[in-house]
């Protein structure tokens, strides 16, 4: 019989050779449990050591679907579950979690309008998703991230004419709105610099960085932008660098968060000439930034390229989640990876 001081030890041991291993290799991704389902255009939050996402697009034999499903991921067992159904089905919404608890933030649902029709409900889970307010203003697209315990959400898109269904029916903002979920109050901060949809967003050392999207009328920007909630302020600083593979700006549909002092941004997609899907593509490129040096440098591409993923941190690791493997709607995904710095 194996006693339980050999069996801790042998766990140690190979604990201590897994991180040796892990140091011998350098930065690197390596795959991790599938999602249950395949998935693209959606955000996931951090909620202790799991990962939740909620709602996304994926093409069907159907056609379009929008999801209503909830995607629970425990980093620990590497194991996914499926959580509570949203209320009605959308894609975008924005899923942060605050005040301990995961919420889900307007997004797209279809209507007889379209599937690009725009929603202001929030929704909390606690046993269930249940009713948590509206926003001020639709602004789906966007980047939200929590910052003591207050929700920002930063840029998207909103309607900008009197039509609210397709996808161009919805223009760039810079709408910088923070909601206190604690009483449900809104205030409005500094707008983002420049106007711009789906881009990538985390919390480091204090600040918010911005990174990367693309603007409805000229395609991907590397453009990054780091604000400081004691000031109030904006800063713009160098921006992620072109894809040396492509040739194109990294830009919209990528996803990114912190590991050991740094910036880890990866994925996205760009559209051709005409903007739109026909002779775009996907990017495979990881770009870290240091932000004591302002300065980007290469890591190791993505072991599957994809756009519209999400992105969480824990442990220190980065989380790729789902997205399109193919430029567009085309191809949802049920990859996931983990990048270790």
């Amino acid at each position: 019989m194996i006693s339980r001081r050999t069996l801790m030890t042998a766990a140690g041991a190979v604990a201590l050779t897994s991180a040796a291993a892990h140091a011998r290799q350098g930065a690197h991704w390596a795959p991790r449990a599938p999602m249950p389902w395949a998935i693209q255009e959606i955000y996931a939050a951090a909620w202790g050591e799991r990962i939740i996402t909620a709602g996304g697009l994926a093409m069907t034999p159907e056609g379009f679907h929008v999801s209503d499903r909830t995607a629970l991921y425990d980093t620990r067992s590497d194991a996914w579950v499926e959580g509570p159904r949203l209320p009605e089905a959308r894609h975008h919404p924005m899923i942060v979690a605050a005040d301990g608890k995961p919420y889900a933030l307007g997004g797209y649902r279809r209507s007889e309008r379209g599937d690009w029709t725009s929603t202001t409900d929030i929704w909390a889970l606690e046993e269930d998703w249940t009713p948590a307010g509206t926003m001020p203003a639709p602004q789906a697209e966007t980047v939200g991230v929590e910052y003591a315990g207050r929700i920002h959400l930063i840029g998207g898109r909103a309607p900008h004419g009197s039509g609210d269904g397709g996808w161009n029916d919805q223009g760039d903002v810079a709408a910088h709105r923070i909601l206190d979920p604690r009483d449900g109050r809104w205030e409005e901060a500094a707008p983002l610099p420049m106007a711009r949809n789906s881009a990538a967003a985390c919390v480091l050392d204090g600040v918010i960085w911005v990174a990367g999207g693309r603007t409805v009328a000229e395609g991907g920007t590397g453009r990054l932008d780091r604000y400081d909630p004691a000031a109030d302020r904006w800063d713009t600083l160098a921006p992620i660098p072109v894809s040396p593979s492509t040739g194109r700006q990294v830009g919209g549909g990528l996803a990114m968060g912190p590991t050991r002092g740094q910036l880890v941004v990866f994925g996205g997609e760009w559209f051709g000439a005409d903007n739109t899907s026909r002779q775009g593509g996907v990017f495979a490129e990881t770009w870290i930034y240091d932000p004591m040096r302002d300065a980007w440098t290469e890591g190791p591409s993505m072991l599957t390229p994809r756009h519209g993923l999400a992105a969480a941190a824990v442990g220190g690791a980065v989380y790729a989640i789902g997205g399109g493997s193919v430029v567009g709607g085309g191809q949802a995904s049920a990859s996931v990876e983990a990048f270790s710095p």
